[in-house]
């Protein structure tokens, strides 16, 4: 069962997340706030994730699959104009992690898996970047380990434990949720209200 083209995500789909975190005082050290921050990113990793199997089955040629990374790519890092700055900044937090998985799927169908090292060498090499900050290598090295993950290679989560707090362990945390995705592809009901 295809998806329509322009049918992966949409921006109504997009725009229902971010005004149910707008309705909501999203807190991000409130589990319920945390999980709603996580399934818009793990949502739009799904999305990502479809139009990859469509590409890998042959449903989609190259230059369609990356036409419709693209346009998940625009909608979901657009930037966000709600009042509460403290909000966008959480929503911010999730496009910065998801910039990662956009790259690495559009690398994926470009240009195939990498094959020089595993998903651990590869997000060492971008911690080690970004220490000389180096964030353009670092974002290469992200991309890399995340066609890794999509060709079924799997991030550790201690890899990822490992990393000290910025945009790697953001990209890494984004790869999180893309092999989450590629382990189980079922969309993140939006109506999931939490009691």
């Amino acid at each position: 069962m295809s998806t329509p083209p322009g049918e992966y995500y949409t921006d109504e789909r997009w725009q229902n997340w971010i005004d149910r975190i707008d309705d909501e005082d999203v807190d991000p050290e409130n589990e319920d706030s945390a999980r709603l921050l996580l399934n818009l990113q793990d949502d739009t990793a799904i999305a990502v994730v479809k139009i990859l199997a469509d590409y890998d089955d042959g449903t989609l040629d190259e230059e369609t699959a990356l036409e419709e990374l693209r346009g998940v790519r625009e909608i979901v890092l657009e930037e966000v104009a709600l009042d509460d700055e403290e909000t966008v900044m959480l929503i911010d937090g999730v496009q910065t992690s998801l910039v990662c998985v956009f790259y690495a799927a559009e690398e994926y169908v470009a240009e195939g898996v990498a094959d020089e090292g595993t998903v651990a060498d590869y997000i060492a090499a971008a911690a080690d970047a970004e220490a000389e900050e180096d964030l353009d290598a670092a974002l290469g090295y992200c991309v890399q380990a995340g066609t890794r993950i999509i060709d079924g290679d799997e991030l550790a989560m201690e890899v990822a434990e490992d990393l000290d707090y910025g945009l790697v362990s953001e990209w890494v945390n984004g790869l999180d949720s893309l092999q989450t995705a590629m382990e189980d592809p079922e969309v993140v009901e939006e109506e999931d209200e939490a009691s």
